[in-house]
């Protein structure tokens, strides 16, 4: 665990379905503290003793439910994914709905993203200059900024990038310092304009 701003840590865990490390957020800089898309840190729910207990833990799309039900059991926080992806549970797991543009516990705000998948969300924080969480939306890969690959993006590829950099042209409307990604290492200050140059790259 790794406090990458004041109340911010980031931690990284193998995935067990794609085998992959992915990364993960708990924040205490927020009230009530939350997290983003967990899976368990190699410390255990133990680490959290000595900290604020999530209330919260903030899905970026339906897909991140990763280690939610261990969360669950622990500490009985309020999960929560976009309506969009409620279909996703049908076994009874705790989840609650929100709609792109809604505050989120923690004063977090949901922002749409889409294309991807309908429920694809960045959570903008205020925190510290802006903080943006992105979830499958762009990858951070060899310190490079990516979309996921071509075969997970359906029947049409070029139309759901296209779909992303509309959605990230409007991100980059918000102001924010630093970029958290689920697929990455995040970065911390400067995020802006990594963002912007990837835009101006890309676009066609």
């Amino acid at each position: 665990m790794n406090e990458i701003l004041p109340g911010v840590f980031h931690w990284t865990a193998l995935h067990p379905d794609i085998n992959i490390d992915v990364h993960c957020y708990y924040l205490s800089a927020t009230e009530p503290a939350v997290l983003i898309d967990p899976l368990l840190p190699a410390e255990g729910v133990g680490w959290f003793d000595g900290h604020d207990r999530p209330e919260h833990i903030l899905l970026t799309n339906r897909l991140h439910y990763r280690h939610c039900e261990q969360f669950f059991e622990a500490f009985s926080p309020k999960i929560w994914c976009h309506r969009a992806g409620m279909h996703e549970f049908t076994q009874g797991e705790p989840v609650t709905s929100f709609e792109h543009g809604d505050e989120l516990p923690g004063g977090i705000l949901a922002v749409a993203v889409g294309s991807l998948c309908p429920e694809e969300t960045a959570l903008y924080i205020p925190q510290e200059g802006g903080i943006l969480s992105i979830g499958d939306a762009l990858m951070r890969w060899d310190s490079e900024l990516v979309f996921v690959p071509d075969r997970l993006m359906g029947e049409d590829p070029e139309g759901v990038k296209s779909g992303l950099l509309e959605a990230l042209e409007r991100l980059l409307e918000r102001d924010f310092e630093h970029l958290l990604f689920a697929h990455g290492a995040p970065i911390i200050g400067g995020a802006k304009a990594v963002l912007k140059t990837f835009v101006e790259q890309t676009k066609p």
